[in-house]
């Protein structure tokens, strides 16, 4: 059984040596090492050797086992390196690389991102919520009657089990007021849902950052205030805002807020941008209910709130004229931001 296993690693490594692909080595590797391959054959057969020569017959064993791996992990090596020769002829290494494009974020997360870090050197902290919501946290707790056009199928995404896309992150607002008690002062960013005609102005789906600040004598003057500093910030010190007075449900009284604009070449105009205002006492007296206690009386606390679209940012940002052009991923579009 010595001779055969002698014999039996030459020609394993002679046909092994000359193997002259991969799918010829594993054969090979198969019909020696295989569970039905010679090695494996000899190995079931040393309980017929006597017991004098079993060590001298499993080390010639082990040896052939070892020769063979050996040999295969060699040829494969080289047939490697072969193949990999091959590909390399007639390639010049000595010309200059391709430089690869410059890659950026995307004009919505830069935004968002300068957006944020302004608001956290105000002090605001980030709040999250679900983007599937109850009625009751969307519409009803902010004041919203039933009766309010938000409200109906043709403006929300409604499930059949009573739940909607939210239709704004104020939602986040009241989740959050239901979990912490007073000073309160968090910015919301995230999705949101409405039933719109997309067009250059309007998407179904899109981004809002909403913010709200809480606490014993809040003033108009803050929420002005804030805004302001917030929008030369971001835009310029040399930015004019005006506000506005509107009406919302959950605010009162209530604002909107206007940018102007100076492109280059055109007539400076003013452009809506926000909505905002103090934080209407019916809305503290249903998150009073809905905790069981009195921390958010209107008598103990004020607030302001306030919403904007973060596609209304990029677009005033970079003077982009389709907010379409922010959800069609067109390399040609987004390269500018590179």
């Amino acid at each position: 059984m010595e001779q055969e296993l002698q014999s039996l690693l030459a020609t394993a490594l002679e046909e092994i040596n000359a193997a002259a692909g991969e799918t010829v080595l594993e054969e090979a590797r198969l019909r020696y090492l295989g569970k039905k391959g010679l090695v494996t054959a000899l190995s079931a057969r040393m309980r017929e050797v006597p017991p004098d020569q079993k060590a001298a017959i499993g080390s010639c064993l082990n040896d052939a086992r070892t020769g063979i791996t050996a040999a295969l992990e060699t040829r494969k090596a080289a047939l490697q390196a072969e193949q990999d020769a091959r590909a390399a002829e007639g390639l010049d290494v000595t010309l200059p690389g391709r430089p690869l494009p410059a890659g950026a974020l995307h004009p919505m997360t830069q935004v968002l991102d300068r957006a944020i870090r302004i608001l956290r050197r105000m002090g605001f902290a980030l709040a999250t919520g679900p983007e599937v919501e109850t009625e009751w946290h969307c519409f009803d707790a902010l004041n919203t009657p039933a009766d309010h056009p938000a409200r109906n199928e043709s403006d929300t995404f409604y499930f059949p089990n009573g739940m909607l896309l939210r239709t704004h992150t104020s939602s986040v607002q009241v989740r959050t007021m239901q979990t912490q008690s007073p000073p309160v002062r968090i910015i919301a960013p995230g999705s949101a849902f409405r039933r719109d005609e997309i067009d250059a102005t309007h998407l179904s789906a899109f981004h809002q950052l909403e913010g709200l600040y809480v606490a014993p004598d809040v003033s108009l003057a803050d929420l002005k205030g804030t805004l302001a500093y917030f929008f030369r910030a971001l835009f310029g010190k040399d930015t004019e805002i005006r506000f506005r007075p509107h009406f919302f449900p959950f605010t009162e009284p209530s604002y909107e807020v206007d940018v102007k604009l100076a492109p280059k070449g055109q007539t400076p105009r003013w452009v809506e941008i926000l909505g905002c205002g103090m934080v209407d006492p019916a809305v503290f007296t249903a998150i009073c209910e809905s905790r069981g206690d009195d921390v958010y009386h209107p008598d103990r606390v004020t607030g302001f709130a306030f919403g904007m679209g973060l596609e209304r940012l990029a677009m005033i940002q970079w003077g982009i004229p389709d907010i379409r052009h922010l959800i069609e991923n067109d390399v040609r579009f987004l390269q500018q931001f590179a």
